[in-house]
């Protein structure tokens, strides 16, 4: 199967990510990232410099037959996850001039293309994607920004004049091209903008709580001649269409971001912790410390990377149409993430609040992608509705055929949690259905939890599947994923169980005998028990985690 998929052999790959390594020690110190942070500094010289021929870091993207390395979603998965380690600012303006290519990878025709995509190439244009506008936000339904076609005396179009505004542009202040998203009388459409085109007025850098080291400008265009050929694929209309087939794989690489951040504390915390006496011994020997501020979130964050592992081979692999999938990455992923920031710093007790530390800084940084490329909120809303509508048309299938593969997998392999798993697809399925006949679909707050219990699913899934690929291993690391997998196994049987109950009695139309039976139904009472050995389990990834 690894031959047929798209990207990187494993040793090309993993000499991309060497290379992230030389550059921190090289250009991107622990000192100099301080300093890019406390003086809200884009260091452009410096991000040139990554995309020189020397670095050439943006050809990981670009297809082989435009003069890149053709990279696939595993690839820059893991690069950016490496540059996210060092500083989100700088991991920001990297994705940004991804992000800002991916209508020209998908959409523009062979020539434009070749144009552009040779200009990337060759490491002398920053790019930005502009598409959120100050009252539109995530709503790309609520575009505003206009492109009249121009046409000349025969009625033959030359070209759009663009007229509107774009906020929170990555690179926008910078960028030497910009992918802009403007209604056509035919719907929306991109369009290439090039710096110095008259009217296109790149603003002012706004200061921002955190990812201070990448630039985020407004963007005005007030009747900005665009020549016909800069409108991508020469065809109207097909914006939003250009849009969406790209979520999947950009959600994906913020989810990226946000592990990379996330890891970087998790090193800077266990450091920390065995070198820290307190009461007699270190902090790495005390339950209270490990179970409570470094355990769960190592597991989560174990959780996170199995399915984006798993979403990238699939992405490779050539699948299209994974927006939900995209959606339920970056949700776990960056929520989980800025969940453990917070407790990091409480980790670290006054030096979490202390620069020198890093850590207040990850937190000021991963806040943000939570909420760009689609809120967590945007993103429950798309895993609930299309899970909902999915679960409907398959009559249950999707959810018991997750169930049935965790059966196979606790039958076939040993204990991974997998029962755990497979009892809280059953009852999902069961809930879905119940909230669907009780049209309680239209409570978005509810809808919430049920996206809540859908990525969890479908998330320690993916972590059960891992475990058990990797299990005959007699590596350490094989023993702490099969130990997370339990434990996640059972924090996902809670959930379900804990949503379950907020949805039925939140809704507060449900009398007691219909609350009674659905929680026999789905059985409740097994859902609730944690399995024997939880704590063992934790002991013993914490052994791993902190070398004891």
């Amino acid at each position: 199967m690894a031959a047929n998929l798209a990207g990187l052999d494993t040793e090309s790959r993993q000499m991309v990510i060497d290379t992230v390594g030389l550059l921190q020690k090289r250009l991107l110190t622990k000192e100099k990232i301080l300093e890019y942070d406390q003086e809200e500094f884009f260091p452009e010289d410096v991000i040139r410099e990554m995309l020189g021929p020397e670095i050439g870091f943006q050809l990981l993207f670009i297809p082989e037959e435009y003069g890149g390395m053709g990279g696939g979603a595993r690839d820059t998965c893991a690069v950016v996850l490496e540059l996210s380690k060092i500083c989100l600012g700088i991991s920001t303006a990297f994705f940004a001039l991804q992000l800002g290519s991916d209508p020209i990878l998908v959409g523009a025709t062979e020539a434009q293309k070749e144009k552009w995509l040779g200009a990337i190439g060759n490491g002398d244009t920053l790019v930005a994607y502009a598409v959120t506008e100050p009252g539109a936000g995530s709503n790309l339904a609520a575009l505003k920004t206009k492109a009249d076609p121009v046409t000349d005396d025969s009625g033959n179009i030359t070209g759009y004049k663009l007229n509107g505004s774009k906020q929170f542009i990555s690179n926008g202040g910078y960028a030497d091209l910009a992918t802009v998203l403007a209604n056509t009388p035919e719907g929306p459409a991109f369009f290439v903008v090039e710096k110095g085109m008259e009217g296109f007025v790149q603003g002012k850098g706004e200061q921002k709580h955190g990812i201070r080291a990448s630039n985020t400008s407004p963007l005005s265009f007030t009747d900005v001649f665009v020549p016909a050929d800069n409108l991508i694929g020469l065809v109207p209309g097909q914006g939003m269409k250009q849009a969406n087939k790209v979520f999947g794989y950009t959600r994906l690489m913020v989810a990226a971001m946000a592990l990379g951040a996330a890891q970087n504390a998790m090193e800077i915390v266990i450091a920390y912790a065995k070198e820290r006496i307190q009461f007699g011994s270190p902090l790495s020997e005390k339950q209270g410390y490990t179970h409570k501020l470094i355990v769960p979130h190592a597991v989560r964050m174990e959780a996170a990377e199995a399915y984006m592992d798993e979403i990238a081979v699939r992405l490779d692999s050539g699948e299209e149409d994974l927006q939900v999938e995209g959606s339920i990455g970056k949700m776990f992923a960056t929520e989980s993430a800025n969940r453990f920031a917070d407790d990091a710093m409480q980790a670290l007790g006054g030096y979490g609040y202390i620069r020198e530390y890093e850590v207040e800084k990850i937190k000021r940084d991963v806040k943000i992608t939570t909420i760009y490329e689609g809120t967590s909120e945007i993103q429950q809303s798309i895993i609930s509705t299309f899970r909902w509508k999915t679960t409907r048309k398959t009559k249950g299938g999707y959810y018991n055929g997750i169930a049935e593969d965790m059966a196979a997998v606790e039958t076939e392999e040993g204990d991974f949690g997998a029962q755990w798993i497979a009892l809280s697809a059953k009852a999902l399925n069961i809930v879905v259905n119940f909230v669907h006949e009780n049209r309680l679909t239209r409570q978005q707050c509810l809808m919430f939890y049920l996206a809540d219990m859908m990525a969890s699913v479908e998330v320690a899934a993916a972590l059960a599947r891992k475990a058990k690929a990797v299990s005959d291993s007699t590596d350490p690391e094989a023993k702490k994923i099969t130990a997370m997998s339990r434990i996640f196994a059972s924090e996902t049987a809670q959930l379900v169980a804990q949503n379950t109950m907020k949805i039925v009695n939140g809704s507060g139309i449900l009398d007691e005998k219909t609350v009674s039976d659905l929680m026999q139904s789905i059985n409740h009472s097994r859902l609730v028990r944690f399995y024997p050995g939880l704590i063992r389990d934790m002991d013993q990834v914490a052994d791993i985690l902190f070398g004891r």
